[in-house]
């Protein structure tokens, strides 16, 4: 009795001095929504008003403009290829870190992790090194007629360096954490690799191999900084969405602009809710296999 008697105020103590109060807790909640409002749901408002400005009409007339589908075009391209590039990379790569030791295997997980380190602008001006005219492999390239640089190759090339790790990155430490028990089951029980791979592997890891997709896909979509100094800026021709806008902005076409604006806005609110519905499923997902 005498321990209990003694340890009780303490305890209240403890749970006094953790817990706020309900004027700092609504201070804090307060301070959330006055920043959210302020960075994100005033300028998204902001966005969405100014592509209306001329009514849904003109919303139509300025995404019909050919300059502005040239650019729509160009940026699914890039995505098209981006993301099926690296979802293959990303898978191989986690596959061979997370179930093989090897020789530069560290140094296999410090170059996926490269681009995170890297500015895209820098790594933009790189690809300019290397293959611009006066290049490393300019002469050669001119003297094949390949165009990298101020081409759409050059835009393939920037966006596959910054969206470089967004797969693997997401599927490596997955994989680590799950171990290899059910694919070396699989395999006693003569399934082939490829069925393994196929029932066994791709089903543990499906989820995060979408959110890895997810994020690959809107980085790839929205990518500025690495494709302005490739693209050349040519309208109709090697402008991406985010660069389109620039072009409309810089045209005092304020309209315009927020009409593309609007069209990354609105496929970043879709991620956002892809997003959140695929951390959703992988958290029941893992919280069912504990349970069993």
């Amino acid at each position: 009795m005498s321990d209990i008697a003694v340890r009780a105020p303490t305890q209240g103590r403890d749970r006094d001095a953790t817990a706020e109060s309900p004027a700092a807790r609504a201070i804090l909640i307060g301070l959330a929504v006055v920043i959210l409002t302020l960075f994100l749901f005033l300028p998204l408002a902001t966005v969405f008003v100014g592509a209306f400005e001329r009514g849904i009409t003109g919303y139509l007339k300025t995404l019909g403009d050919p300059d502005t589908l040239a650019a729509v075009r160009l940026t699914c391209i890039v995505a098209a290829i981006c993301v099926p590039v690296h979802l293959t990379f990303g898978v191989a790569a986690a596959w061979a870190i997370s179930r093989f030791d090897f020789v530069g295997k560290s140094l296999l997980v410090t170059l996926i992790d490269l681009p995170f380190s890297v500015s895209p602008v820098i790594a933009g001006l790189v690809y300019v090194l290397l293959f611009g005219s006066r290049g490393v492999f300019g002469p050669w390239l001119a003297a094949h007629d390949i165009q990298i640089v101020f081409a759409v190759p050059g835009i393939v090339l920037a966006t596959l360096f910054v969206t470089f790790p967004l797969v693997a990155r997401e599927l490596i430490p997955l994989m680590q954490q799950q171990g290899s028990d059910d694919e070396q089951a699989a395999l006693t029980l003569g399934a082939s690799p490829f069925t393994m791979f196929r029932k066994v592997t791709l089903p543990n890891i499906k989820w995060g191999l979408l959110y890895g997709v997810l994020l690959c896909n809107a980085r790839a979509v929205g990518e500025f900084g690495a494709v302005a100094v490739l693209s050349g800026h040519i309208r109709g021709a090697t402008n991406t969405m985010p660069l389109h806008v620039e072009a409309l902005y810089n045209d005092y076409d304020m309209t315009g602009a927020f009409v593309v604006a609007s069209l990354l806005a609105s496929l970043a609110l879709v991620t956002l809710a892809i997003k959140t519905f695929l951390e959703w499923r992988y958290a029941d997902e893992i919280a069912r296999r504990r349970r069993h």
